[in-house]
Order: structure tokens, then C-alpha cells, then sequence
């Protein structure tokens, strides 16, 4: 009983196993079946695992070519210098760069192709206005456009000339900085001292940029691209513009009587009668104050550079000068002269090549000093009363004036005169001034008659003056040209705003000086920047105004 009962199994449990189970001969033809269907069973698995496997390659060659198209070769970047057609179609294959270096293409010449061809390849305009050329501008029609004449008649303009002259005018107004304009000889000597070249570091200019900075030196600066320095300046209106005072952050306490610039354009010398030399670095805006002399028993009549910049000469109504060395910033008193009796030595010209001092002595005299032995080395005697020097010829002639109304010119070398001539209406001579080339000058009167003279002409025998000018009306004290000799500056230091500005060419006063809102007071000394771009006018006030001509493009 209990062998029966333990772990019984129902009939219908059996019945489905026997119904489960296959037969033996059920078995044997499924065997043979089933051989064939894993073989095929085993051959699409393999086919559909190459297919994905190719898909996957393609997908990935896709995904690379993507990102070397959005970010370069990033996988296998392009080494230069080793470029050949094996490397570069295997860098093509494997789809890491678009596109490869053919060294070969820059050895061809294409045929029938110029270098003149090739150059405007190179260097082509990226948009031109074809309606420039058509277009016609009247610039004397609109009065602010008057500025951009070049002839006084001149009106109507083709398109392309009006936009390159209001560029050029742009560039008056505007001058560019110097720290932005690039030296080419400067620079190419330090990379040369202390670097290896270009060409010897293996860097070569691309195809179509070679020889630019030889060929296009004019895109160097924004002013040789319009402005041209044969430009002559136009009668009429002088195109100037009010800057900051030269003696703004220390003004005297006395009349200014000496201003002059340096040679470098950027040292101002300022004195007058509170025997105080200072000297600004003029930039137009700050015109900071550099040093100051004091000069205790010497009220200065007159204060010059020598025209090599090493000196300054300080002369006052005294028996003695003072001469400043601006190297060793070291003040020397010289005098009194050795044999002569002056009382006072306040009138000086320094010759032009820094080599001789002329002042004014007593009955007739000129002082002929040294300026390297500071010793009296010569003198000139005229037959009147001497009033006004100046010098000619480089420093090797001298020309003088006084009391008789006569114009003498004088041989240094063998301290002879060679021609006296009267100047025209003058009875006492009171200013000289000779034009920086030497082919003019200029004589002033006490009458405030001004005669230009051709000097030439007038050594040939010729006594009439190419021009009188009869604008001041009081004794002319001062007279000066500027650097082109365009201008000419005549002042008179008896009335008030009394100084006028010349136009050379033409002979003409310019209309708008003395500015109209401005009191110029007293004038007692002008001086014009060696580049011809600043004017300055000291006054009786203590003031040194100081002015910008637009024309000229440097100080």
C-alpha cells in the first residue's frame, strides 16, 4: 500500500508524454532535415554580419568626412613639408582632409599668360563703382566744398578725384599717430640682428601675396595714399584751427619776446622780459613744460637755437650773453667782447650752419662771434646805423640794413660787401628776412611798407620789388618765412592783433588772420614749425598762442 501511494502520476500525465515523445523513426528523417536548415540557418547570420559590418564602416567614414568638413583634420592633420602624391591620396582615402597640396601646379606656366596678367590676379579690387567716373561734382558751387580746390577756377570734378580729395582732406584733419606707422628698414634690420629670416626658418609667402610689401609700400600709411607733397597752398582762406596755449601749465609773468621751435619739431623755446627760459614739448594738447632758466640779472631780449640744436643764445640789453648747453644742461656767461664797447648786445642772428653769431653793434658796426670759441673774430662796418640782419647762402653771405634806407650784402669768407642797393621807398630800414632757398627777401620800414625782392634780380641791378605790401601801418619789427616759403609772416609789436600772414605765390593777405574772435594783443614774436604744420605767436600778455595750419600734414 504504501509502496503504491508514494509519488503517484495521474494516467492523463502519462498519456501526454507518450503523445510527446517522437517515434524512432521520426527522429531519424528530422536529423537530415535539420543538418540542411543550420547550414543556410549559419550563412544569412554571416551575411547579415558583414552587411551590418559594412554599414557600420560606411556610417563611421560618413561621421569622420563630417567632422573634417565642420572641424579639419583632426584625426590625421597635414603635415607640411612632406607632400607627395602617395601621401596625399592616401590622406584622401582615408577621408581626413578635403583637399591636398599639389606642389607641382606653381612649377607650370599656363600659356599665353603675362606677368602683367598674373600681377592683377594677384592684386585685383574687391568692388569698384563704375558710376564714379560718370559722375561729376561742382565743388565750387557749395561753399564747404570750396576747401578741396586746387586751382582757384577750378569746378567740376569727375567722381573719383572728389572722393580721393576728401580723403586727402580727412587726412589733414585727422593725421595718423606715429606708433601705428610701420618702418620697413628699422624692422627689417632688428629681425635680421636677432632672428633667423623667413626663408632661412622655412616659411615661404603664399602664391599671389609674394613681393606685396615691395610692390604696395604706399598702403604703408593713410597719407602718401592721397596726399601728395607737392601740393601747393591756395590763396584766399588759410585753413587753420586753435590749440592748446604752447606756455598753458607755466605762463610768463612778462612779454614774451623769443619763441622758436627746435629741429625736431617738438621743443619750444619761450622767453621774455621775467628773464625766465622755458622750454615745452609741444603736442598740441598737454604741451608739457620741460625745464625753466632763471636768469637773474638778464632780462632776455632776444633767445635762439643754433640751427645744429646743441646751444641756445640768450642775449638782453646787457654788455654779455649767456649760452645754455642743452647736452651737459650747463649756462655759460660770455663777455664782454674784447675791444669793443657796446652796452648792449639784444640783437643777434645765428648763421645757418651754426657758425658764426652776428649782433648788432654801435655806429654802423656788426659783430661777426665765433660760436665755437665764443671770441669776436671779425667785424663789418656799414655807413648808417645798423637795424637788421640776416643771413643767406648757407651762412657764407650776410644781408644788412639800417639808417641810410640801403640793403647791403656781404661776403663772410673775405668780409667784404659786394653790392649796396637803396630799397625802394624806405627811408630807415627796421626788418630782414631772407626765404629758406635764398632766391628771396624781404625788407621792412618803420613806414610798415614791406618790399619783396627776387635777390637775384635785385644783385643784377634790378631796384624794383616783385611785390609791396602795405597792410601794416605801423614800424615792421619781425618778419619770418616759412619751411616752403609759401608763407611770410610780417608783425608789428605798436598795435594791437597787428600781424599778417602772406601767401607767397600769389602775393596776396590771407583775409581770415588774424582770427576775427581771438585777440592776439600785442604780437611781439612768431615762429612756424620746422615741417611747417604749427604757427605760435608770443604776446605782450605773457601768452604763446599756438596754432595748427591744416595744409601741412607734419609739425
Amino acid at each position: 500500500m504504501s509502496l503504491i501511494s508514494q509519488n503517484p502520476v495521474s494516467r492523463n500525465r502519462v498519456k501526454a508524454k507518450r503523445d510527446d515523445e517522437p517515434s524512432i523513426h521520426e527522429d531519424n528523417n528530422d536529423i537530415d532535415n535539420g543538418l540542411e536548415s543550420d547550414s543556410e540557418v549559419s550563412r544569412l547570420i554571416k551575411r547579415r554580419k558583414e552587411k551590418e559590418k559594412q554599414i557600420e564602416m560606411e556610417q563611421k567614414k560618413e561621421i569622420k568626412k563630417l567632422e573634417n568638413f565642420l572641424f579639419g583634420s583632426i584625426y590625421s592633420p597635414v603635415e607640411f613639408g612632406k607632400a607627395g602624391e602617395e601621401d596625399a591620396q592616401d590622406v584622401a582615402q582615408d577621408g581626413s582632409t578635403l583637399f591636398f597640396l599639389d606642389r607641382s601646379v606653381n612649377n607650370l606656366e599656363l600659356p599665353g599668360e603675362s606677368d602683367d596678367e598674373k600681377k592683377n590676379k594677384e592684386r585685383k579690387a574687391v568692388w569698384v563703382d563704375e558710376e564714379e567716373e560718370k559722375t561729376t561734382i561742382n565743388i565750387a558751387k557749395v561753399n564747404r566744398l570750396r576747401k578741396l580746390r586746387k586751382e582757384e577756377d577750378e569746378s567740376l570734378i569727375s567722381g573719383s578725384e572728389y572722393i580721393s580729395r576728401l580723403r586727402a582732406q580727412h587726412t589733414k584733419l585727422n593725421p595718423g599717430t606715429e606708433w601705428a606707422e610701420l618702418d620697413s628698414r628699422i624692422r627689417s634690420d632688428t629681425i635680421y640682428d636677432d632672428e633667423l629670416s623667413d626663408e632661412e626658418k622655412g616659411v615661404v609667402a603664399a602664391h599671389g601675396y609674394r613681393n606685396v610689401e615691395a610692390d604696395d609700400n604706399i598702403l604703408r600709411t593713410n597719407e602718401d595714399l592721397v596726399v601728395k607733397s607737392n601740393v601747393k597752398l591756395l590763396p584766399g582762406l588759410l585753413e587753420y584751427s586753435r590749440l592748446v596755449d604752447a606756455n598753458a601749465e607755466e605762463p610768463s609773468s612778462g612779454p614774451i619776446n623769443s619763441v622758436q621751435f627746435h629741429r625736431n619739431a617738438q621743443l619750444l623755446l619761450a622767453a621774455g622780459l621775467d628773464r625766465r627760459v622755458r622750454f615745452f614739448q609741444i603736442d598740441g594738447k598737454r604741451n608739457t613744460k620741460i625745464q625753466s632758466i632763471f636768469l637773474e640779472d638778464c632780462p632776455v631780449r632776444k633767445a635762439s637755437f643754433l640751427p645744429d640744436g646743441s646751444q641756445v643764445i640768450i642775449a638782453g640789453r646787457r654788455k654779455f650773453f649767456y649760452c645754455f648747453d642743452l647736452v651737459k644742461a650747463k649756462i655759460d656767461k660770455i663777455g664782454p667782447l674784447v675791444g669793443r664797447e657796446e652796452k648792449s648786445l639784444e640783437v643777434f642772428e645765428v648763421s645757418p650752419d651754426s657758425s658764426t653769431i652776428a649782433f648788432l653793434g654801435n655806429e654802423g658796426y656788426i659783430l661777426l662771434v665765433s660760436t665755437k670759441t665764443k671770441e669776436l673774430i671779425g667785424t663789418l662796418k656799414m655807413n648808417g646805423t645798423v637795424r637788421s640782419l640776416a643771413f643767406a647762402d648757407d651762412g657764407k653771405q650776410l644781408l644788412s640794413s639800417g639808417g641810410d634806407g640801403q640793403v647791403y650784402h656781404w661776403d663772410l669768407r673775405t668780409r667784404t660787401c659786394f653790392h649796396k642797393a637803396v630799397d625802394e621807398g624806405c627811408i630807415n630800414g627796421t626788418a630782414l628776412c631772407t626765404s629758406p632757398n635764398g632766391r628771396m627777401f624781404a625788407a621792412g620800414s618803420d613806414s610798415g611798407i614791406v618790399n619783396i625782392y627776387n635777390r637775384d634780380e635785385f644783385l643784377g641791378g634790378k631796384r624794383k620789388p616783385i611785390k609791396t605790401i602795405e597792410n601794416l601801418t605801423t614800424k615792421v619789427d619781425f618778419m619770418k618765412f616759412n619751411s616752403d616759403a609759401q608763407i611770410l609772416a610780417i608783425c608789428s609789436t605798436m598795435k594791437k592783433n597787428s600781424l599778417k600772414l602772406i601767401h607767397v605765390p600769389s602775393f596776396t593777405v590771407y583775409s581770415n588772420w588774424p582770427p576775427l574772435n581771438v585777440n592776439l594783443h600785442y604780437p611781439r614774436c612768431l615762429d612756424f614749425s620746422p615741417g611747417g604744420g604749427f604757427v605760435t605767436v608770443g604776446n605782450a600778455a605773457g601768452k604763446v598762442l599756438l596754432y595748427k595750419l591744416h595744409h601741412y600734414s607734419h609739425a
